[in-house]
């Protein structure tokens, strides 16, 4: 019995051929060499990048529409692109309006009616062949005040694009980013590149300038601040409302004034 129990653990060992196996794997460069580990091919290196991917570094873009949804919201973004005329002025060459989602809602070349001298195409991005089937200036006019009509709408120097479209709007519905007071340095307004790269995080306007881009940035910073903004818009109004009941009283006062010095004068 104790030759047979001597025996057995040979035995065994004999019945397991995948140990030489094993011992070949331990033996070969795949594991005893650590930079193997960064082999892309190697199962390992798939592992360790698969991993990578996954916490990934960068951030979703903000300027991604979360939802398909391209309906005609009660905020909506304008953004516009100009040309050079040949009265060497500024002339609408795009227009581009998006919703509080992000999704476009208009976006169309324009033709203006002057003849164009300057696409000026590193910055807006517009070319000849885009003005070929634009729309006339007058039917874009037309079309972009019957969809911002009564809306709040949001932009970045939007003085700008309303001297472009020869339109003006409600000033209590408009949003311009770039005269909110909290988005202001030392009093003065900052460009729509630097608002986004520091309040959302997202580099715009690299080269030649993207409306639909620049619009969802503008609406972006305005959803973001939406709460306070609001609030201080409400407070201000408010407080016109009180100066406008104390305004009365004081001219009553003054007009009354005279009329008792000449009633003196008279006696």
């Amino acid at each position: 019995m104790a030759g047979q129990l001597k025996k057995n653990p040979k035995k065994q060992s004999q019945l397991n051929p995948n140990w030489a196996q094993l011992q070949q794997l331990l033996k070969s460069n795949a594991f005893q060499n650590p930079s193997q580990t960064e082999n892309p091919n190697s199962i390992l290196g798939k592992r360790k990048s698969r991993s990578d991917d996954d916490s990934g570094d960068a951030r979703p873009n903000p300027l991604i529409p979360t939802s398909s949804d391209s309906s005609v919201t009660d905020e909506i973004a304008m953004d516009c692109e100009m040309v050079g005329v040949s009265s060497n002025k500024s002339a609408l060459g795009r227009v581009t309006l998006v919703n509080k989602w992000g999704n476009v809602i208009y976006d169309e070349y324009v033709r203006p009616v002057e003849r164009v001298v300057d696409f000026r195409t590193k910055i807006s991005g517009i070319r000849p062949q885009h003005l070929k089937k634009a729309k006339d200036f007058r039917v874009v006019q037309k079309e972009v005040a019957e969809l911002i009509k009564g809306k709040i709408l949001v932009g970045h120097a939007l003085r700008n694009d309303f001297k472009a479209l020869l339109l003006g709007h409600q000033k209590q519905d408009i949003r311009d980013t770039s005269e909110y007071q909290h988005f202001l340095r030392e009093g003065r307004s900052r460009a729509l590149r630097n608002l986004a790269t520091e309040v959302l995080g997202v580099e715009i306007q690299n080269g030649e300038h993207c409306p639909i881009e620049d619009a969802r940035a503008a609406m972006m910073l305005y959803l973001k601040h939406r709460k306070v903004w609001e609030k201080s818009i409400k407070d201000f109004a408010r407080l016109k409302e009180k100066q406008k009941k104390r305004k009365p009283k004081k001219k009553n006062r003054s007009l009354r004034r005279p009329a008792s010095i000449n009633a003196e004068n008279t006696s």
